[in-house]
């Protein structure tokens, strides 16, 4: 790299006040890539499960991925990630299409749309009105059950649980011989042994070596090359289908992709901002462009053909490393984007349940771990907040939870004289959750 350039990239993206240089800059775009890079095999796997074509979906995760972070690197300077997100993609597969029925192109038309009052939300400021309005409490136990109705998944395509007459579900017996299941096993022994030894990129690197065992093992059929042309994302591109999103049924779906990305994206944002240091008087400089990116790039995604992108919390390893700009997240960008050439890897590895699954076990570990956050010693925080956090695997739905949750805790707060506590805007969610149960039912 030549002087003059070193000089230029170094002045966009502030390196001296941010006391780095590309160098650095460079290696925490790498670590944060290799953190997150499980989600090129895992969102192809689950979202194919709704007829879209596996391949198409492949591309679009790479592409809307690329885009997101590249955004947020050159217009918020953030070094933060964006990916299709997981629970979100667990939502759209086994909630609303499989769940409900509802046809793929249909879902991805609910993601657009949610994307685009996520922008108008931002753009007018109502967003920071909103995430006030919303008790602490809610937003913890909604991150919490969703990291267990990931982990459930990760059980369930693995064989680890199986339904049960008596009980619902239960250990599957062939547990102890059943070789896929021993497969999945060691995947998530070892990748959990690499994260206790905080290997950087332990999750990606659990998916590969329990891939390579499973090749030697002969339970897995070795890929037939590793770099290729891309396939055609046509199956996928601009299929998404607005006008049925807009159907009433769809509200609360909308809502769901709405109010999970919106904390997800501010919970990430801050958290990774704090651990870097940027954060000025407990407040996040250049918020509505982060914000912005994030709505940007869930249109793009939804375009594309994938569920909701948002922030990553594993842009965290990257910050870990060094990375305080956005020029690690331009480097994690460029590695997104040329991963489209790595399909036949992908395609060999992402179908099997043995691989992904343990990927969905410990991400649910993770998430699960803002319940240390909840109030349980009151009462009256902990029934909302147990209630949402368990109806979500219960149901298999993120939007059941997130509508018991918000339909109590108001109700709690009223029987204990505490209502005036309760934002207006919470009991408006929470009639309208009512009147949704009423006359449309489950969600």
């Amino acid at each position: 790299m030549s002087e003059k350039k070193a000089s230029g990239i170094s002045s966009f993206f502030k390196l001296e006040e941010y006391k780095t240089n590309v160098r650095t800059e460079v290696i925490a775009g790498i670590t944060t890539f290799f953190a997150m890079a499980y989600i090129i095999l895992v969102n192809p796997n689950l979202l194919s499960k709704t007829g879209m074509d596996f391949g198409a979906v492949f591309v679009a995760t790479c592409l809307s991925a690329a885009l997101g972070t590249f955004l947020m690197g050159v217009i918020a300077n953030y070094p933060i990630a964006l990916a299709p997100g997981m629970g979100l993609n667990a939502y759209f597969t086994f909630a609303v299409c499989l769940g409900m029925g509802i046809p793929w192109q249909k879902a991805l038309g609910a993601v657009f749309i949610s994307g685009v009052i996520f922008l108008l939300l931002t753009v007018t400021k109502v967003r920071e009105m909103i995430i006030n309005s919303i008790p602490p409490t809610l937003k913890f136990a909604v991150s919490a059950g969703i990291g267990i109705l990931i982990a459930f998944i990760g059980m369930k395509n693995a064989g680890l649980i199986v339904a049960n007459e008596a009980t619902f579900i239960a250990l599957n017996p062939k547990i102890s011989y059943d070789p896929n299941i021993l497969l999945t096993i060691f995947g998530l022994v070892f990748t959990v042994i690499l994260m206790l030894r905080k290997m950087t990129g332990a999750i990606f690197i659990g998916m590969i070596v329990t891939g390579i065992v499973g090749v030697i093992a002969g339970l897995i059929a070795p890929p037939t090359g590793i770099f290729s042309m891309p396939p055609s994302i046509a199956p996928t591109f601009m299929q998404m289908d607005i006008m049925g999103a807009l159907e009433l049924g769809l509200f609360t779906i909308v809502f769901a992709f709405l109010f999970v990305d919106l904390f997800d994206n501010a919970g990430t944002l801050v958290g990774v901002a704090n651990q870097a240091g940027l954060l000025k008087d407990n407040k996040l400089p250049r918020a509505g462009r982060a914000m912005v990116t994030d709505s940007v790039a869930t249109m793009s995604g939804a375009a594309l053909g994938t569920s909701t992108v948002t922030s990553y919390i594993e842009s965290a390893s990257g910050v870990a490393t060094g990375g305080r700009t956005g020029l690690a997240s331009v480097v994690t960008a460029i590695f997104l984007g040329l991963s489209i050439f790595f399909y036949p890897l992908v395609s060999a590895f992402a179908g099997v349940a043995a691989i992904t699954s343990p990927a969905l076990i410990i991400v649910g570990v993770l998430m699960a771990g803002s319940l240390k956050n909840i109030k349980w010693d009151d009462f009256v925080e902990a029934v909302p907040a147990f209630l949402t956090m368990v109806m979500m695997p219960l149901t298999y739905s993120i939007a059941t939870g997130i509508a018991v949750g918000f339909i109590l805790y108001p109700v709690c707060q009223l029987v204990v004289g505490k209502g005036k506590k309760v934002h207006p805007i919470m009991y408006v969610l929470a009639v309208l959750f009512v009147l949704r149960f009423i006359y449309i039912g489950a969600i």
